[in-house]
């Protein structure tokens, strides 16, 4: 069961705005309702208002203007492009003749273990993590394991949304912005457990890719892939400036 405490009252305010404008409800260009009315609508100070609209600007999702108020943000063109450099695993997929199918092994919400900087990056204001383990399939065949760890707070819909139909990284892609992301490209061995997701033998070579990405300062989402040496290939392109 989980016993994870309520969200403070700001944190939940801005879930609210969040969600509403992820819906589409609010479209870009959109005046979120003054302080005044959002301190009436939810019975709290000023002070717990003003929190919750800081941390929705500094998330990218709004715009505050002196004076004027507050505006649904606009996505940024240039952010949108640079989206593109994440895969989405199930695009590439099909773009091959194949079949995709993302398979959810497991789903649970537990606590960040607090000497792993990246998870306490991701942890929620009750220490917890939402943590995705599944395997992406090809021809109902394993093409890359997949662990992935997800902020409740940030990504509050993902508490409810169905990851047995939509794989994680494609969800977050489509649904999710984000401002900046890094990554890290290894090889590794696959050992018992990765081995029998992935159907191969202990041992086998893979590719590993690690990526994180914040939108303004909060951490959104942290995965670790593994994909089997012979069934993918990075590649980048360049140009002169």
């Amino acid at each position: 069961m989980d016993t994870a405490p309520a969200l403070p009252l700001n944190q939940r305010i801005r879930a609210d705005i969040e969600r509403r404008i992820r819906s589409g409800a609010w479209p870009p260009g959109h005046r979120v309702p003054p302080e005044h009315e959002l301190m009436i609508e939810y019975g709290c100070s000023r002070m717990t208002v003003n929190r919750a609209l800081t941390s929705l600007a500094e998330a990218g999702l709004v715009v505050r203007r002196r004076k004027s108020g507050s505006f649904v943000r606009a996505p940024d063109p240039q952010i949108e492009s640079v989206a593109l450099q994440i895969p989405d695993i199930p695009l590439e997929v099909a773009q091959r003749g194949h079949a995709y199918r993302f398979h959810l092994l497991s789903r649970r919400r537990r606590v960040a273990r607090r000497r792993v900087v990246h998870e306490m990056e991701l942890a929620d204001t009750g220490g917890r993590v939402l943590e995705l383990r599944g395997v992406h399939l090809a021809d109902e065949r394993p093409f890359a394991l997949e662990i992935r760890l997800l902020n409740p707070d940030v990504v509050p819909d993902a508490a409810t949304m169905d990851f047995s139909v939509t794989a994680p990284g494609s969800w977050l892609l489509h649904s999710v912005p984000w401002t900046r992301a890094q990554h890290r490209i290894g090889a590794v061995v696959a050992d018992d457990e990765q081995a029998g997701h992935l159907d191969v033998a202990p041992g086998a070579a893979c590719l590993t890719i690690e990526r994180q990405t914040w939108r303004g300062s909060a951490c959104i989402t942290f995965v670790r892939q593994w994909f089997l040496g012979g069934r993918y290939e990075l590649v980048a392109g360049a140009g002169p400036g």
